[in-house]
């Protein structure tokens, strides 16, 4: 007669090959563990498809694509570019973290590895805010914004200001007047331009006018992400940087990372981390399994749900916006994708009913457009068999 443990062996065999299913040693803190796209069912020819879209440069300059199932790498592939040549055509770009035709710094970290994520920085920064309302050090999402920031000169008497909350914050409706959406991030009438060249960024943002009241209108705002640097800083005692270290990516297994830095010393939370792809889906994994992690709980019970809501029409067709994540719908059920998207074609889809995740990473900023998420969702989805 079997024993009790030897059946649960047994079953948790079976268990590792049905698709849609993960168990407890798929954890990978230590490394993910990988599979065929088949045993996982998903539907390698597809895959190939847009493998040697990338190959052939269909969409522009791709730099990586990474796919999960069930807490198993099934596809990945990288694609080599020069960057110097095209780089070494823009003469009057001056070298430094800041400039994006500087190779050393974009899109690869000193040509190694780790990769720049730019705006899914952002996703990660409320991840952080998640995890200290969670700790206690920030009373929830819904609380005032001014007590964090009275270190900083008001910028007028506008009432507006202080009307702000910690959930304008994340859905980007802070009513701050702001512009990076109308002029290329090297076009100093950017907003964001503007704020990347001065020495202090968090009291550049808050000397701008308020342009709207708090929560009524949605505007894409990389400065209220600077925002929520400071705010975790008043309340852990700690940057984003090294609160991450300790309360993010030591739990998830993180241990190369590279995170750019201010002028002024703040942790440059709206598009400064750098992660290598396997990385990165680990923050989908987590998000996957409702902040989870092996057993540990790193998010509050009831933080994915909420931020990954679609709380803010983003005005960009269908795609809604949550607590720094965007969300996409797909189907005819009501169903969302979570993504954290930056510049350049840097794409974390997370599909959590098929328990999903990819990755892209690539750099866009010339004339090719970044590759499109709603694109890539869709081949996805198309590579899922019944």
């Amino acid at each position: 007669m079997r024993t009790f443990a030897s059946l649960f062996g047994v079953v948790s065999l079976l268990l590792q090959g049905l698709p849609g299913t993960a168990i407890a040693s798929d954890w990978p803190t230590a490394g993910w563990p990988e599979s065929g796209p088949a045993e996982q069912g998903l539907d390698v020819a597809v895959l190939d498809r847009l493998d040697a879209e990338f190959t052939a440069g269909k969409h522009g300059f791709v730099d990586s694509m990474l796919v999960i199932r069930n807490g198993r790498v099934v596809y990945e592939k990288f694609y080599a570019h020069d960057y110097d040549a095209p780089f070494a055509a823009q003469p009057d770009q001056q070298g430094g973290p800041y400039n994006y035709y500087d190779p050393d710094w974009h899109p690869y970290y000193r040509r190694g590895p780790l990769h720049t994520l730019q705006s899914v920085s952002k996703s990660v920064t409320a991840t952080l805010i998640g995890i200290a309302i969670g700790e206690g050090k920030i009373a929830g999402s819904q609380v005032s914004a001014a007590p964090y920031f009275d270190d900083y000169p008001l910028a007028d008497a506008d009432p507006r200001r202080a009307a702000m909350t910690l959930h304008d914050l994340l859905t980007m409706t802070a009513g701050i007047q702001w512009d990076e959406e109308n002029y290329p991030y090297t076009d100093s009438r950017n907003s964001c331009a503007v704020m990347e060249a001065s020495d202090d960024w968090t009291g550049y943002v808050l000397s701008l006018p308020m342009a709207a009241a708090p929560g009524s209108t949605y505007v894409y705002n990389s400065g209220v992400t600077m925002l929520l640097d400071h705010i975790l800083l008043r309340a852990t005692g700690e940057h984003a940087l090294a609160y991450a270290e300790q309360r993010l990516f030591a739990p998830l297994g993180i241990s190369e990372y590279f995170w750019k830095q201010t002028p002024a010393g703040e942790t440059d939370t709206e598009g400064g981390l750098y992660l290598t792809a396997r990385d990165l889906a680990k923050i989908g994994y987590l998000y996957a399994r409702d902040g989870i992690w092996d057993g540990r709980r790193i998010l509050p019970e009831g933080w994915v749900a909420q931020a990954t809501s679609p709380l803010e029409d983003s005005g960009e067709g269908q795609w809604r916006y949550g607590y720094q994540w965007w969300v996409l719908p797909y189907g005819d059920r009501g169903a969302y994708a979570w993504a954290a998207l930056g510049y350049g074609g840097q794409r974390l889809l997370v599909l959590p009913e098929y328990d999903l995740i990819a990755v892209f990473t690539g750099w866009n900023i010339y004339d090719t457009p970044p590759l499109d998420g709603g694109y890539v969702l869709g081949r996805l989805l198309e590579a899922i068999q019944p």
